[in-house]
């Protein structure tokens, strides 16, 4: 259980992303901006954190798998996010961004040879639908082919995470593969950002962004991913909009619908599926010296 409840506080972290982001840009921030920051200054802190427990070295074999992973997981990732969320709206974004789990399926049966069975297919549809049912209450979705092609790009980008998680967190801790990924990331992203000046609030929102809903959601994320597989910890994340909707509330008077409830409804409903059902076939990664109990948290 403790993998579970690494991913689902994770996945809380993350919920905040929206609306701290959307403070960010309340003081000038654009989304690129956000996005260039959250990887530059996440690298000061994994790179701390790597040298503070002597975990810097990265095999030459393995470099430009990370490399690559920096390029698409952090630059086309945060940045195809913030760019379905511009042209598009928040709740296209997130539905199409929340159909990274069953690309995550499909790739993990293909690749990780993981098990796909009726269960699990079942788990992903009711989380997907309670996902689109939450991302679309109320208001109008303005569906415009650049935000499909952005929010689908996103989701892709988004599923790399799991696999590539689960591909090398054998061999590396998460300060030692971050250490170099988010540098890429930030210099991915650096020829697109127009740097604003900012003030004391703009600030502290991309501080937050970069220490809880980077930092520690992706030292718990991937801690978690150790002990399951990479389809169980992307169907337990999908908790992130309910949080998401519900800071939206409670920020800025947002209100659920009917609608919003009910898929609220459907996306716990199938986390608690996927939770309670035994894993079978594949063995998730065991605990090295990685990211659950790293020094200077």
């Amino acid at each position: 259980m403790i993998g579970y409840l690494y991913v689902l506080a994770a996945a809380c972290l993350w919920g905040l992303l929206g609306v701290v982001s959307r403070w960010a840009f309340e003081q000038g921030v654009s989304p690129l901006e956000v996005a260039f920051w959250r990887a530059a200054l996440g690298a000061v802190l994994f790179g701390s954190q790597a040298v503070l427990i002597q975990k810097v070295r990265l095999e030459r074999a393995d470099a430009g798998a990370v490399l690559g992973f920096g390029l698409v997981g952090i630059s086309l990732f945060y940045g195809s996010y913030q760019l379905a969320i511009g042209s598009g709206g928040a709740a296209l974004a997130a539905v199409l961004l929340y159909t990274a789990p069953a690309i995550v399926a499909l790739l993990s049966w293909l690749f990780l040879r993981e098990p796909m069975d009726a269960h699990k297919v079942g788990a992903v549809g009711l989380t997907l639908l309670g996902v689109a049912l939450v991302s679309l209450q109320g208001g109008g979705v303005r569906v415009t082919p650049a935000a499909v092609f952005w929010g689908l790009l996103s989701a892709l980008t988004y599923a790399t995470h799991y696999l590539f998680g689960k591909l090398y967190l054998n061999k590396y801790s998460t300060p030692t593969v971050f250490l170099y990924a988010l540098p890429v990331g930030a210099l991915g992203l650096l020829p697109f950002v127009h740097f604003a000046p900012k003030n004391a609030e703009a600030w502290t929102a991309i501080a937050f962004l970069t220490v809880a809903s980077t930092f520690f959601a992706v030292t718990l994320y991937f801690a978690g991913l150790r002990r399951l597989e990479a389809t169980r910890a992307s169907v337990v994340a999908t908790i992130e909009p309910v949080v998401a909707a519900l800071t939206a509330w409670l920020w800025w008077g947002e209100r659920f619908s009917l609608l919003g409830y009910l898929g609220a409804g459907l996306v716990l409903a199938g986390v608690v599926w996927m939770v309670l059902r035994p894993q079978t076939g594949a063995t998730p990664l065991r605990p090295t010296a990685g990211p659950e109990r790293p020094r200077g948290l």
